[in-house]
């Protein structure tokens, strides 16, 4: 039986709540105050009949916003495009972008919408935007519509990745637009509303200087360095800091993704955001069996963006940032040859910012608390022992946890090796290099909250969309979403969300949606 979102909604809310307030949001639009050319202001299209799939009562409440209101009709009403807010400048953003190696001069915000800004409880600034929500003069003959299983996808990974810690963007709400949407086939629309620091991308600076326009690459760049990284403004050279501090957190970000063997499947400059968030969660996927050069990604042909070339991906990215800059960068710096110079520096510093982060992270997820010379050795011999047995990636390193404490636990670890022998070779300098770290418990402690339990397993998410996209039944989406919010509890009730696909259930290409 199709569950009814807003019963599961009612069962969050206080029962005692008083009938909904009108739908406020307070909006400060600071990017509607930059010059015209760089967005087309209109509104959402409407569509046909709106209803709430669902609504993030935590992230309204720390967004300042009433969720009682926001899933009133009126709420459900502006979520859906068909009603703009009190204090809204909805606009589309313009930019540009390198696709799969390829530039495109013009791509925008073809089915997008900023509705505006709202500060947060925690004094932050976040947008507010509808995807799904019609076409824009950037939709490129597109319908400017979203699928609902696209929607659904963003919800339940953007979600996870929140919980686990990773920067991304977030998900408010999910609307069915009550009409369908050509793709492979007619599917059920939907609309997302998306949150995040910002919708600032590298592509956004390469649309002006794919134009030679450097007057509003260095506005684009003062309103990124005000919003984002305000020490920049304090430096000698505040645009140098800019493209550092975008290098800075891209590469930690990375690292993150690597962490959890996720792929993000779609790195395009346009996809490459400033605030260094996770953004676009299109042909994204989750490695099962670990290998490093695994693609899920229908359109990644080439392989460009598989799991063990993002860092290198996200640093050609950077680069492409660094030549929008460089005018910039140039000036401050006092010439061609010192601005040059000091932007390939700064690209220099993401490889080591990388690889600390990458190894720490490594040392985290194996209880090395303590770094010793050889730690990476020992964590990198581990993958390529996992690649060459086909070991579950999450399933190992949570395994890991239990075996930190207790050698009679090694049993669950090596099953997962096609020979396990394999894993005992290796858990043996492992154990010898455990016995010199302190805290047992502590660290242990520490390890699961390194290792989540559950992540989404691309069989489980292709799963929960097909059942509400074909039969409007919500009950396994939100079941997923449910346990991926908990991604480092472990709940025996909860077996199906931490056991790897089946032969016949396995993903093996992942789709845009778009």
């Amino acid at each position: 039986m199709a569950m009814n979102p807003l019963n599961v909604l009612r069962k969050v809310l206080p029962t005692e709540a008083a009938a909904p307030l009108p739908v406020h949001f307070g909006f400060e639009n600071t990017y509607a105050r930059l010059p015209e050319h760089f967005y087309a202001r209109l509104n959402p299209t409407p569509v046909a009949a709106p209803r709430l799939v669902k609504l993030n009562v935590e992230l309204a409440v720390k967004l300042g916003l009433d969720p009682n209101a926001l899933a009133s009709p009126e709420g459900v009403a502006i979520l859906a495009g068909n009603r703009v807010a009190q204090g809204s400048e909805p606009l589309a953003m313009a930019y540009a972008g390198h696709q799969f190696g390829h530039f495109v001069p013009q791509l925008g915000d073809g089915r997008a919408n900023l509705l505006g800004e709202v500060m947060g409880r925690d004094g932050k600034r976040y947008d507010i935007q509808l995807k799904g929500s019609g076409p824009t003069p950037f939709s490129r003959r597109g319908d400017g519509r979203a699928a609902l299983g696209p929607v659904l996808r963003e919800y339940i990974v953007s979600e996870a990745m929140a919980a686990m810690g990773v920067p991304t963007t977030r998900a408010l709400a999910a609307v069915m637009s009550g009409e369908e949407v050509m793709r492979e086939g007619f599917m059920p629309g939907g609309v997302l509303t998306r949150v995040a620091a910002s919708h600032l991308r590298v592509g956004t600076f390469q649309y002006f200087a794919a134009r030679g326009d450097t007057d509003s690459v260095r506005k684009l760049a003062d309103y990124a360095i005000a919003r984002h990284y305000p020490e920049a403004a304090e430096t000698a050279g505040p645009y140098l800091a800019l493209l550092t501090g975008v290098i800075g957190r891209q590469a930690r970000l990375v690292a993150q993704w690597m962490m959890l063997g996720f792929i993000h499947g779609v790195m395009n400059t346009d996809n490459t955001s400033i605030s260094g968030e996770t953004i676009d969660y299109g042909p994204c996927a989750f490695l099962e069996a670990y290998h490093p050069e695994k693609v899920f990604s229908s359109i990644d042909q080439q392989s460009r963006y598989a799991y063990d070339n993002q860092p290198r991906a996200m640093l050609w990215n950077l680069t492409r940032l660094a030549e929008s800059l460089l005018p910039l960068i140039v000036e401050e710096q006092g010439g061609e040859e010192a601005g040059l110079a000091s932007a390939k520096e700064a690209l220099a510093g993401f490889q080591p910012q990388f690889e600390a982060s990458r190894m720490a992270g490594l040392g985290r997820k194996l209880g090395l608390s303590m770094e010793q010379e050889g730690d990476a050795a020992l964590a990198l011999d581990l993958l390529e022992r996992m690649a060459a047995n086909e070991a579950d990636f999450t399933l190992t390193f949570r395994r890991l946890c239990d075996a930190a404490l207790d050698a009679e636990a090694d049993g669950a670890v090596r099953v997962l090796f096609a020979v396990p022998e394999a894993y005992d070779v290796w858990a043996a300098q492992w154990r010898s290099r455990l016995r010199e770290q302190p805290g047992a418990a502590e660290r242990v402690a520490a390890m699961r909250h390194a290792n989540p339990a559950i992540v989404p397993r691309n069989h489980l998410v292709e799963q929960a969309l097909e059942a509400a996209a074909g039969q409007e039944d919500f009950t396994l989406f939100e079941g997923l979403l449910e346990a991926v919010c908990h991604p480092f509890e472990d709940r025996p009730e909860l077996t199906k969300y931490t056991t790897p696909a089946q032969p016949q259930e396995q993903v093996r290409y992942t789709f845009c949606g778009t």
